[in-house]
């Protein structure tokens, strides 16, 4: 193989210049990532040893163009890696991921390229920036130190092997968490086994069990949109906390895939990258490029949230045990039993159940609702694609054009779950909007874990899959939507607490009736959903808020304290995790959403750890600014739309997230019109 037939360093045909997957083996990455590294080199050390003053031009805006070759071949690997894996690309990550993060170093410790940044950044007041290349020299003149830019030859080098091993580590907690959910299934046998289980998870667990070559069975998989619903209701008690237990023991198994000691590991070396950096803590690192700043922020926000959320999932507790007593059941709730009995208190106080609603809610029809609000927020069109080059046979392709026809970008939608697949759900680039030389637009992809239909019928999704997927389609218009310069600030290349807001403000229109009365159809009927069953679901959105805040609160907490902590207090990570939760005050009833051994969020890499807690921190801004839209008398307005796409959508990071927010809201928000929408506060009780 020769670089000239290697499809990853060639030039793209293809339409769009989408990578070309059916051209591009495994086989290839080896020689395109060595390419692209070398190039890499060569263009960072040019700019390094210019021999010309350091201008923007000669200094930012080359690093910039640099490393266009690498990001393309690590945009297709990594994606593949996450949504598409197999044993030779887990071996290619385990020997790549090190080794761009050994690359990365040498960027940064590259003494004479941050003398050109430093003496920038001192003299910027010299240059006649505007306000994004201002924004960009600063962000690249944090990232270097943040990096080590600034550290003697010794601490750069501890500080490189500490990277490179965390590197290895993650890499090691992924690949390990997707091997636990790949390898377990519940076979149900017989009729019993399949006692409680509406018709759509029967169709549901058939498909499930004949991807995994056992046709004319149902299996129970650790996919979260297959487990769930099963727990919610399934009669089987045992079978449900066999489910349960394999759900929670993910990472913490025992054998080679066992995770805990890796997360002790990977916690020492954070809390000692901190310090080589001049840190306290991890999390005094971590909070220090972020909009929340110090930890002690962050905790006052989880526990003035975690006090009513206490309280509500304490009421749920009584009520759903009451359930249980009632059915002449003689145990006590444990945490295998809340979402069965949860299901049978909503029914019983709403007159709801997931049966009764998931039929009105399809898969196409979720899409096309995500889509539509798109177009009614800022005259964005969908045009389907056929034949497209995809990473898998699922994937499905729309070019998206603006309200004059002209195109912006690419999406793909991977919607369905596999054991090839990471769980969860997330959004991702394969190639990032900028105009430093061309005008280059972005190629953007939601992957979900959603269960597919029986036999070629509609997929059906529950409320929260729907929520789901309108929150990863907000982070993939925040990416497609970006309008600026440079790549270095495209998209969601924002602040950590600041990049959730995007996406959870756009399941606020989920949530509304114009949208539901329009899109949400049964299946086998085509009728609109009933009013009378409108009106049941939107009035029982809050319920269960207790649980589900609870346990998000509990896992943000943990991460945060277990980065605050002393990396000795870490070496017997479930005993951490338990004494965290103690001193929570966490109900015996309720887990974490995510459990440490498998916190993929946290321990996959270093995006979310110390910052789980930005889901409420975001939070908190959107449900202040869907209030924008709702004081208008129209959830649609355009000066109140025109506003969240110039500041919000299209901005990238182009300037300070909270500049931001108050360029579009006028103000910071607080914390009440959160409390309020989870329904934990009374709206009489708050100004928002």
């Amino acid at each position: 193989m020769t670089r000239d037939n290697n499809p990853l360093l060639t030039s793209w045909t293809t339409p769009f210049e989408m990578p070309p997957f059916e051209a591009i083996s495994d086989t290839h990455f080896a020689e395109a990532f060595d390419c692209a590294l070398a190039a890499h080199r060569k263009e960072i050390a040019a700019i390094a040893k210019a021999s010309e003053p350091a201008t923007f031009d000669n200094t930012i805006v080359a690093l910039e163009r640099s490393g266009r070759q690498l990001r393309r071949v690590a945009g297709v690997f990594f994606n593949l890696a996450v949504a598409d894996t197999n044993d030779a690309r887990k071996a290619i990550e385990r020997d790549y991921a090190p080794r761009l993060a050994a690359h990365s170093n040498e960027i940064y410790a590259n003494e004479a390229l941050f003398g050109r940044i430093a003496d920038l950044f001192e003299r910027t007041d010299e240059f006649e920036l505007t306000g994004e290349q201002a924004r960009v020299l600063e962000r690249y003149h944090t990232r270097f130190v943040r990096g080590g830019a600034r550290l003697d030859g010794a601490a750069k080098k501890r500080l490189a092997e500490i990277v490179e091993r965390l590197s290895e580590l993650c890499t090691r907690f992924s690949q390990n968490v997707l091997a636990d959910e790949a390898s377990y299934e519940l076979v149900l046998e017989g009729d019993d086994a399949l006692a409680g289980l509406p018709d759509f998870l029967i169709e549901a667990a058939a498909q499930s069990a004949a991807d995994l070559g056992l046709e004319g069975k149902h299996a129970i998989t650790l996919a979260r949109s297959s487990i769930e619903p099963f727990l919610q209701f399934s009669e089987r008690r045992d079978l449900r906390e066999e489910a349960f237990k394999a759900w929670t023991r993910r990472g913490a198994d025992g054998g080679e895939t066992d995770n805990r000691e890796l997360i002790s590991e990977i916690v020492a070396l954070r809390q000692e990258r901190a310090k080589l950096l001049g840190f306290e803590k991890f999390a005094d690192y971590k909070l220090d490029d972020a909009m929340a700043k110090r930890p002690e922020a962050v905790r006052d926000l989880l526990m003035e949230v975690w006090a009513p959320a206490l309280e509500r999932a304490e009421q749920e507790r009584d009520r759903l045990q009451a359930m249980v007593q009632a059915e002449g059941g003689n145990f006590d709730l444990a945490a295998w039993d809340w979402r069965h009995y949860a299901e049978k208190v909503r029914k019983a106080e709403h007159n709801l159940d997931e049966g009764e609603i998931k039929p009105y809610f399809q898969l196409d029809g979720i899409i096309e609702a995500a889509f539509h609000t798109a177009n009614r927020l800022f005259g964005l069109s969908f045009r389907t694609l056929d034949d497209m080059p995809v990473h898998h046979p699922d994937v499905r392709v729309w070019e998206v054009l603006n309200a004059d026809g002209g195109h912006v970008g690419i999406f793909c939608g991977d919607y369905f779950a596999r054991p090839s697949k990471r769980s969860g759900a997330w959004s991702s680039s394969f190639r990032s909007q900028e105009r430093v030389d061309d005008d280059i637009r972005p190629l953007v992809v939601n992957v979900m874990n959603f269960v597919k239909g029986r036999a070629g019928g509609p997929a059906l999704l529950s409320f929260d899959d729907a929520r789901t997927l309108f929150h990863e389609f907000g982070h993939a218009l925040h990416a497609l939507l970006s309008d600026v310069t440079y790549p270095y600030i495209s998209g969601t290349s924002v602040a950590g607490d600041f990049v959730e807001l995007p996406s959870q403000l756009y399941e606020h229109w989920l949530e509304q009736p114009e949208i539901l009365r329009k899109f949400a159809a049964h299946a086998e009927s085509g009728e609109p959903i009933p009013e009378d069953l409108l009106d049941r679901l939107l009035e029982a959105r809050n319920y269960g808020s207790g649980f589900s805040t609870v346990e998000y609160v509990a896992s943000a907490f943990v991460d945060m304290e277990l980065h605050k902590a002393d990396p000795e207090e870490a070496r017997d990570i479930d005993a951490f995790e338990a004494g965290a939760l103690d001193r929570l005050g966490m109900p015996d009833e309720i887990i974490m959403r995510h459990r440490l051994p498998h916190f993929l969020h946290v321990f996959a890499g270093d995006g979310y750890a110390a910052g789980y807690y930005s889901y409420l921190w975001s939070e908190v801004m959107d449900a202040d600014a869907f209030c924008a839209f709702q004081e208008t008398g129209d959830i649609f307005d355009r000066e109140t739309a025109n506003r969240l796409y110039q500041f919000i959508y299209s901005a990238g990071g182009r300037c300070d997230p909270a500049e931001a927010y108050q360029a579009f809201r006028g103000r910071m928000p607080s914390v009440d019109a959160l409390l309020v929408g989870r329904g934990l506060k009374e709206p009489d009780d708050t100004s928002a």
